[in-house]
């Protein structure tokens, strides 16, 4: 009953992880916990090792399809890694509840953030078809020197958001997909495709690097992540073909509705426990 149990949880995790970018991890710890028995320190290791190899094999398929920005997720990982520790050194100093209330405050505020971009978001005005492609060489230089201090930008918003999602991640002590995404789609404007692909890096790079700072300690239940992670790994495949056949802005709406249900379900919980 157990295997079973972990290979249909494990089926569920995939499809949202391969599917949204992230939410797996949020999803994958309670489900440890609650219906297969484990420790919280135990549920935490074994969603790392789930949530890490099945953003590996996400992110490959991804990159099959061309909607993974590599140098984005890579800065954002490694800039991440940096500030996950400061986080995690703030989090020491906090009550337990106040981190939950905090977690779904962000949360809620990422959720309201992507609706609303999906209400306002307009068709961009391809480039050469607003200059029209006869300005000559005057027109070109003009471009040129608005191309430079864009990039300028755009690293300095990779760097911001990387340094951002990675202190709330250690801070909250969660994977951070959930935060990862809207970051990625609102700080950086990326399309919600691109967003999962590149989301998918991040979160195999947080992965690897909580498990390596976990080296040495508890046994992995291996009887029960093995075949959650397996089931996970292969139903993402699945995720990020549905994904690709519906529209972005419901893909992204999606992804926000699923956020607002954690949410309230870690509000409710911290009340009732408090």
């Amino acid at each position: 009953m157990t295997l079973l149990s972990a290979a249909g949880l494990g089926l569920v995790i995939g499809v949202v992880l391969g599917g949204l970018g992230g939410g797996g991890a949020i999803l994958t710890v309670p489900a440890l916990v609650y219906l297969l028995g484990q420790s919280p320190q135990d549920a935490t290791t074994s969603s790392l090792i789930i949530v890490g190899l099945t953003a590996v094999v996400g992110a490959a398929g991804h990159a099959r399809a061309g909607t993974v920005r590599w140098r984005t997720g890579l800065t954002f990982g490694v800039t991440g890694i940096v500030a996950a520790f400061a986080g995690t050194v703030a989090n020491r100093h906090v009550p337990p509840h106040v981190l939950l209330y905090g977690f779904a405050a962000l949360m809620i505020v990422a959720a309201a953030a992507m609706l609303l971009q999906t209400a306002r978001r307009r068709p961009a005005i391809e480039p050469a078809v607003e200059s029209g492609g006869a300005r000559g060489p005057a027109g070109s230089v003009d471009v040129a020197r608005k191309a430079a201090p864009t990039r300028g930008k755009t690293a300095t918003k990779i760097i911001i958001a990387g340094l951002a999602v990675g202190f709330l991640t250690g801070f909250l002590g969660v994977g951070g997909g959930f935060v990862i995404v809207p970051a990625l789609v609102l700080a950086l404007d990326l399309p919600m495709s691109a967003a999962v692909g590149t989301s998918l890096v991040i979160i195999a790079i947080n992965s690897a690097t909580s498990l390596a700072a976990r080296a040495g300690g508890d046994p992995v239940d291996w009887a029960t992540t093995a075949p959650f992670a397996i089931a996970a790994m292969a139903a993402s495949l699945g995720g990020r073909r549905l994904a690709a056949r519906v529209p972005e802005a419901i893909a992204t709406r999606a992804f926000a509705v699923l956020v607002l249900l954690v949410a309230g379900y870690t509000i409710a919980n911290t009340v009732i426990s408090s």
